[in-house]
C-alpha cells in the first residue's frame, strides 16, 4: 500500500504545483488588463496555428521513429502506426499523471507487438537523457544568441553571488563555488559507491546509472544517422513551431528567432516542472516577455497561454483520435504473449 500512495501524492503535489503556477500568472491581471490580453488574441494572426499544430505534429512523429530506431538493437521491430499511436497516448496521459504516459506507451505497444515493456525501460532513460542534453544545448545556444537579454537578468539574480563589498567580481568567490561544486561531486560519489546497498541511496544510483548507460548506449544504435536526424528535426521543430506562434501576435512579433529561441529554452523547463506545463509554463513565458520591454501581464500572459494552449490541444485531440485508432488498427491481432507487466515505478523520474 506504500508505494501507490506515494505515487498518489506526487501526483497531487504536481497537480496542485500546476494550479499554483496559474494562481501566480493571473492573480495580478485587473479588469483592464483582461481587456487588453483578448484584444492581443483579437488582433493575432491565429491562421499561423495550422503550421504551428504541423510542426508539432511531426516532432511527435519524428520522436516515435527516434524511439523505434532505439527499438532495432534490442530486435524489436514495432509497426511505425503503433509506435506513433502509443507515443501521442503516452503524451495525453503524461498531461494528467507525470511518468504514467512512459508505462502506458510501453505497456500498449507490448500488447500488439513483439516486444517487452521492460525492456523497453533503457529506451525510455536514453530518450530523457537525450532531450536533457538537448535543452542543456538550447540554453547555451539561447545565452550566446541572446545574452543581452536573458544574460542580465541571470546576472541581476545570481550576480551578488560572485561579487565583493565593493561590487567587483571576486576570484575568491568563484574559486570557492568551483571547489564547492567538486567537493559535492566527489561527496555524491563516494556516498553513491560505499551506501547504495540503503534503498533511497540505491534509486537515486540507478537513476544516475540509467542516465549514464542511456548516453553511452547511443554507439550501440545501426541506424545513427537517421537518430540524429530525428532528434535534430524534433528540436527544430519546438523552435520553428514557437518561433511562429510568437510572430501570430503583433506585438511580439518582432523578436523573431530569437525570441523563440529564448521562449524555447524557458518554456521547456515549465514543461518539466509541472504535467503538461499547466500554469508553469504560460507563467515563466510571461516572465521573459517582460524581460524584451513587453507588458508581463497583458502580452506575456497572452503569448504564454496561446503557446501552451495550442499545444496542449493537440495532446488531446491527437491522443484521444489515436486512442480509438489503436484498438481499430489492431482489431484482428491476438495480444502478444511477450507482454510484461510494468508499472510506474519501474521508470526512473528525472
Amino acid at each position: 500500500m506504500k508505494k501507490p500512495i506515494v505515487t498518489i501524492l506526487q501526483y497531487v503535489f504536481f497537480l496542485g504545483l500546476g494550479v499554483l503556477f496559474v494562481w501566480l500568472s493571473v492573480r495580478k491581471i485587473n479588469y483592464e488588463q483582461w481587456l487588453q490580453i483578448k484584444s492581443s488574441l483579437h488582433r493575432a494572426r491565429l491562421w499561423l496555428i495550422l503550421p504551428v499544430c504541423g510542426m508539432l505534429i511531426l516532432s511527435h512523429y519524428s520522436r516515435a521513429m527516434r524511439w523505434r530506431i532505439l527499438m532495432e538493437p534490442l530486435g524489436y521491430h514495432p509497426s511505425r502506426f503503433n509506435t506513433f499511436a502509443a507515443v501521442m497516448i503516452g503524451y495525453l496521459v503524461n498531461a494528467g499523471v507525470p511518468r504514467l504516459g512512459e508505462v502506458v506507451k510501453c505497456t500498449l505497444l507490448a500488447r500488439y507487438e513483439k516486444v517487452r515493456a521492460d525492456r523497453l525501460v533503457g529506451t525510455i532513460v536514453m530518450e530523457r537523457a537525450v532531450d536533457v542534453v538537448c535543452l542543456v544545448v538550447a540554453f547555451i545556444t539561447a545565452l550566446y544568441f541572446q545574452g543581452h537579454i536573458i544574460g542580465d537578468y541571470v546576472t541581476s539574480l545570481f550576480g551578488d553571488f560572485f561579487r565583493d563589498k565593493a561590487g567587483h567580481t571576486s576570484g575568491t568567490k568563484m574559486a570557492l563555488y568551483v571547489g564547492g561544486f567538486i567537493i559535492f561531486l566527489l561527496v555524491f560519489y563516494i556516498v553513491l559507491k560505499r551506501f547504495g546497498h540503503i534503498d533511497a541511496v540505491g534509486k537515486i544510483k540507478t537513476v544516475v546509472k540509467g542516465i549514464l548507460h542511456g548516453l553511452q548506449s547511443i554507439r550501440f544504435i545501426k541506424n545513427k544517422g537517421w537518430f540524429l536526424f530525428h532528434t535534430l528535426l524534433i528540436w527544430l521543430m519546438y523552435l520553428g513551431s514557437t518561433t511562429i506562434g510568437i510572430y501570430a501576435l503583433q506585438e511580439t512579433a518582432h523578436l523573431g528567432i530569437g525570441g523563440g529561441l529564448t521562449t524555447l529554452a524557458i518554456g521547456s523547463v515549465g514543461m518539466v516542472i509541472t504535467p503538461g506545463g499547466i500554469g508553469a509554463y504560460p507563467l515563466l513565458v510571461s516572465k521573459l516577455i517582460g524581460l524584451y520591454g513587453l507588458d508581463e501581464a497583458t502580452i506575456g500572459n497572452a503569448l504564454g497561454w496561446l503557446l501552451w494552449t495550442v499545444q496542449t490541444v493537440i495532446i488531446v485531440v491527437a491522443g484521444i483520435l489515436f486512442s480509438a485508432l489503436f484498438s481499430y488498427h489492431n482489431k484482428n491481432k491476438r495480444p502478444s504473449e511477450t507482454r510484461t507487466k510494468l508499472t510506474d515505478q519501474d521508470i526512473a523520474p528525472l
